[in-house]
């Protein structure tokens, strides 16, 4: 069974460790325990019953608790497999920052590191062009490369 703890964001790697070592410890049956990427606030236990993962869990500090109902494993397969997906930026794209600290500023995509999820931008308000390496995720597309020569 797949259960899903509830924890306090940010304090998921800890909260992993201080469930791990009580099971450890008390001889706890818990099959595995993951703190998927990008799944905040949030732990992953499988257990034969709730009765163990309650033990392993309670009164730690940073758990909250436990989400009422199990989960099958088909639910969470993307949050611990997931897929590499095909993204819609090329190099040459002219991008804004939705995000982070270069939030509105403008870029032209110059590299991109699909397993890594980033992309190298050189920024066009800038006297001297600055490359920067943010994520994908926080970039969007304002023109294609493509665009601009059909334009012509």
């Amino acid at each position: 069974m797949i259960f899903i703890i509830k924890v306090t964001t940010n304090k998921e790697s800890r909260a992993l460790e201080m469930i791990s070592e009580r099971a450890i410890k008390n001889k706890i049956k818990l099959l595995s325990i993951a703190s998927p990427y990008g799944l905040r606030g949030y732990l992953i236990i499988e257990a034969k019953n709730r009765d163990d993962v309650e033990e392993a869990a309670f009164n730690l500090p940073y758990v909250k608790g436990i989400i009422g109902k199990t989960v099958s494993f088909e639910e969470i397969k993307s949050m611990l497999k997931p897929e590499m997906e095909d993204f819609n930026i090329k190099v040459g794209d002219i991008v804004e920052m939705i995000s982070d600290h270069f939030k509105n500023e403008k870029g032209k995509v110059t590299r991109i590191d699909k397993k890594k999820e980033e992309v190298v931008v050189s920024l066009l308000g800038a006297a001297v062009p600055i490359p920067i390496t943010v994520k994908i995720d926080n970039v969007r597309v304002i023109r294609r490369e493509s665009e601009k020569e059909d334009d012509s």
